[in-house]
């Protein structure tokens, strides 16, 4: 189903009120309520909604880690894990509390 908003094609799902310029987002946003999972896991038949999920489930099979620190070289199968690694390295700490102010 497609719906225009303020002169921009969207694309509308099926069961709510959620959009997307990308008909491809939509799909996989309908599958939260259609509960397809498409993707299986080659080693454990695990399934799968959304592909790139898939794909990082199979590096617990694999041992593939990809991400590599800048900083000391250490590897990671998760780049979010090496990112929230790197910050040791640069000592940023990106959120602060709305109560004390103190960051981490």
């Amino acid at each position: 189903l497609q719906k225009t908003l303020e002169n921009w094609d969207k694309h509308q799902c099926r069961f709510c009120v959620y959009f997307s310029r990308s008909p491809a987002n939509v799909s996989i946003h309908e599958r939260t309520h259609t509960g397809e999972k498409p993707f299986i896991c080659r080693f454990c038949q695990r399934a799968f909604a959304i592909k790139k999920t898939l794909l990082n489930h199979e590096r617990t099979h694999t041992g593939e880690k990809p991400f590599e620190c800048q900083f000391c070289q250490l590897a990671f199968a998760q780049r979010i894990s090496c990112v929230h690694h790197e910050r040791i390295h640069t000592g940023e700490r990106p959120f602060m509390c709305n109560m004390c102010g103190s960051e981490f």
